[in-house]
């Protein structure tokens, strides 16, 4: 019997791609904050990676059978940090999504709870291997997500319970839904999101406006419409080369939104145009060419299923904040994987990383 004892299976080109994109992470975020009040963050962003990194190396020592074995406690904690949120977290901008830690950290439970998702589906699943999914199953699947993502709702945070969604909608197709139940699930909940954009019960107007003005931001271009209409300037001023670094009149003039968290990626089309907009898609692809590789090779269905969970989740980010970027979704403040600023965004991405490489390892241990 083999056994693990090693990290010689450590997948050490994914970690170099997704080194170079920190490294770019860190240089954008230095240009785009250089001239104003949050200069320095480059410097806390090195130091989220550099955990991020430690954290990712521990969690990759750890059998992910355990984590899987320790998800149902994992979910009940998850539960009581967002009610936490709501209790006794921090407000900011008038959204409480954060827990102030010791050292000044604001620390956002609904980050890593992704994580917490992706285990539990994949147990969920696993354990009903080789049955026909019914819809019995599907309900409980949607209840396992739909707690966790209504109280980040309530927060409120629209993006990040957004996120949410892909992992459920990879644990039902590689769980083995039917064309017919899926049809039916597609029919009721476009339903039933028409009856919420026109209802603004559940979401407040500034969410409805976010989620609907992208189809026209020039209708309201001081409003609900002046960060995408920024954005789009500025990714299309830098033309195919750039303006070059620290000269984006767009990021460097104030004019782009937070551009070093949520239009980093439009900060870094004008300082470095379309050529550099491809180069960190291509990177992006690879990285997820490489998990998906690494799922294929897993050992055990949990394994695919955890990396195939990862894989939704950071592409759904990765479209939705470049189509943000670009005018074709709606500016709802999900990061760019690596690129944005923010500790809990690196924390999630680097743990992720680590339970890949923790798979990865042990496909050959019997």
């Amino acid at each position: 019997m083999q056994r693990f004892s090693s990290y010689r299976d450590f997948d050490w080109t994914l970690l170099s791609l997704v080194g170079i994109l920190s490294v770019i992470s860190v240089l954008e975020i230095r240009s785009a904050t250089a001239m104003t009040k949050f200069h320095g963050f480059d410097h806390k962003q090195i130091l989220f990676l550099l955990g991020g990194m430690a954290l990712m190396f521990i969690i990759s020592a750890i059998d992910y059978h355990r984590l899987l074995d320790i998800s149902t406690w994992a979910y009940a904690i998850s539960l009581v940090s967002l009610v936490a949120v709501k209790a006794v977290g921090t407000k900011v901008l008038g959204a409480r999504r954060w827990i102030k830690l010791p050292g000044g950290i604001h620390f956002q439970p609904s980050e890593w709870v992704k994580l917490i998702l992706i285990l539990a589906v994949a147990r969920f699943f696993w354990s009903r291997a080789g049955r026909e999914l019914t819809w019995n199953d599907i309900f409980k699947v949607f209840a396992l997500i739909g707690v966790p993502m209504l109280l980040v709702l309530s927060q409120p945070d629209l993006g990040t319970s957004l996120t949410y969604v892909p992992v459920l909608l990879c644990g039902l197709f590689l769980g083995g839904i039917s064309w017919r139940q899926a049809t039916i699930l597609v029919v009721t909940f476009g339903l039933l999101g028409t009856a919420v954009l026109k209802s603004h019960k559940v979401l407040k107007p500034y969410q409805v406006a976010r989620l609907t003005s992208f189809m026209d931001p020039g209708n309201d271009p001081r409003g609900a419409g002046y960060q995408i209409l920024q954005s789009k300037i500025a990714v299309g001023s830098g033309g195919i080369w750039g303006k070059g670094t620290n000269r984006g009149t767009q990021t460097q003039g104030d004019f782009l939104p937070i551009p070093y968290t949520d239009f980093i990626f439009a900060a870094l089309s004008e300082e470095h145009g379309f050529i550099g907009a491809v180069l960190v898609l291509l990177l992006y692809f690879l990285v997820l060419m490489r998990l998906i590789q690494n799922a294929q090779t897993a050992k055990d269905l949990p394994g695919s299923f955890i990396i195939m969970g990862i894989v939704a989740v950071l592409v759904f980010q990765i479209a939705v904040n470049v189509g943000m970027v670009v005018g074709l979704m709606p500016v709802t403040g999900i990061p760019l994987p690596l690129l944005s600023y923010g500790g809990s965004s690196v924390l999630f991405t680097f743990l992720a990383i680590g339970i890949v490489m923790n798979i990865r390892m042990r496909r050959f241990v019997n």
